[in-house]
């Protein structure tokens, strides 16, 4: 089947959703949930071709796996899903206007939704659960790392769709080629928004060649300010944790800017993350400083490319900055406007840091890995927009619909 033909059969059957109720979409979601978690044996072993070709040096490689637990957290996260209120059909706007015109404004689907992504075989059941659950139809197209996967996914929600009479073409999961990329990235009329999950080089290869709209997700170069009021302890905890919770994921440390005059602190503010053995490229000041206070073959001098890079690795930067205003301008100047941090326990320099800071995610004493849909009480998300049109941070249920207008007369007319 070509790609066209399956892109209408995706819109055709995204009207059927309209009509389908919350009772049956929450019943549709947590079957697929428990059919997940049934079927952990075929999805690991979908999951195991895929690992197989790939490096597990591959930063990726991460990203890629599954295991028991993660498709458990998985299924956790799409029954919250389904028991969260629906965010179609909410009267957001209500009037009557002098002329008696009633007009409403009102949450609606955006119809379908295309997400390209890479080895990230969770965003197949994430997308799928928030799109059903707001009445979108949704195009997955991964990448070949994930393809067995994907697959495999897929095949199990069409089975429970197919169990409840629902068309399967709500969710439709592309060729992993790049003829489906290009196709995808030209569908207007039949794609109302696409969505790019991965590096920052595929988010913007998506962006510059799309003329579906698109929302940018994903690539974070996300920054810890130990401000010279901070708290070692907490300083340790904090970094510790951004960085080594989950090294492959888009909310993981890249580069801590220190006040310089907590240079004595450096120390054991790094001392937690020689346990996971990470590699830190530190400027001429850092480096002095750790140098036989951290272990030799993880200590690097930087170099102008350890600074706003995304590392997704267990590899992080430190850059020496003279004050709270140094610290602000150099984020603003080469982070990704995903998630930044300070920690201080100077109420005022929290305030300005997180008033200036241009970013989507803004922490005070807390790290940048809490930046996730289902942290802040969305379930799962759809991804994190770095960008400042339309969703911004974490995008859940109310991020992917849109709204209209609704306007009810009497034999009204304009004069």
């Amino acid at each position: 089947m070509d790609i066209i033909t399956q892109l209408k059969q995706v819109r055709e059957a995204s009207r059927s959703l309209l009509h389908l109720s919350d009772k049956t979409i929450a019943q549709v979601l947590c079957a697929v949930a428990d059919e997940m978690v049934a079927q952990t044996t075929v999805i690991l072993k979908a999951n195991d071709e895929d690992l197989s070709r790939m490096d597990p040096d591959n930063p990726k490689f991460d990203r890629l796996k599954l295991t028991q637990e993660r498709i458990e957290g998985i299924a956790a996260d799409m029954r919250n899903v389904a028991l969260l209120p629906s965010p179609v059909g909410k009267v957001l706007r209500d009037t009557v206007r002098p002329n008696g015109l009633k007009i409403k404004q009102v949450s609606v689907p955006f119809g379908v939704i295309g997400i390209i992504y890479e080895a990230r075989p969770n965003v197949s059941f994430d997308v799928f659960s928030l799109c059903l659950r707001s009445h979108n139809a949704c195009v997955l197209k991964g990448g070949s790392d994930a393809q067995i996967t994907n697959m495999a996914s897929v095949g199990i929600i069409h089975s429970v769709l197919r169990r409840f009479g629902i068309d399967e073409h709500v969710v439709e999961l592309l060729s992993a080629d790049r003829e489906a990329t290009a196709a995808l990235l030209h569908a207007r009329g039949l794609v109302d928004l696409i969505i790019p999950r991965g590096s920052s080089g595929l988010i913007h290869f998506v962006r510059d060649n799309a003329t579906v709209p698109v929302i940018e997700t994903g690539a974070g170069i996300c920054h810890t300010y130990f401000d010279a009021s901070g708290d070692v302890a907490k300083g340790a905890l904090i970094i510790n944790n951004a960085k080594t919770r989950r090294v492959s994921v888009c909310n993981a440390l890249d580069c801590v800017l220190l006040n310089r005059s907590r240079l004595g602190s450096l120390s054991e503010l790094c001392a937690p993350l020689a346990d996971s053995k990470v590699i830190i490229y530190a400027d001429k000041e850092a480096f002095v400083s750790l140098q036989g206070h951290y272990p030799a073959d993880l200590l690097q001098p930087a170099t102008e490319d350890s600074f706003g890079t995304e590392f997704l690795d267990y590899k992080m930067a430190i850059k020496t900055v003279g004050s709270l205003e140094e610290a602000i301008a150099w984020i603003n100047k080469v982070a990704s406007g995903h998630s930044e941090c300070i920690v201080t326990e100077d109420k005022d320099a929290a305030g300005r840091f997180c008033s200036e800071v241009d970013a989507a995610c803004v922490y005070w004493n807390a790290p940048t890995s809490f930046s996730d849909g289902a942290q802040f009480g969305l379930g799962a998300e759809i991804g994190i927009s770095t960008q400042k049109l339309h969703a911004r941070g974490p995008m859940a249920l109310e991020a992917i619909t849109t709204y209209k207008w609704m306007i009810e007369g009497d034999g009204q007319i304009r004069k």
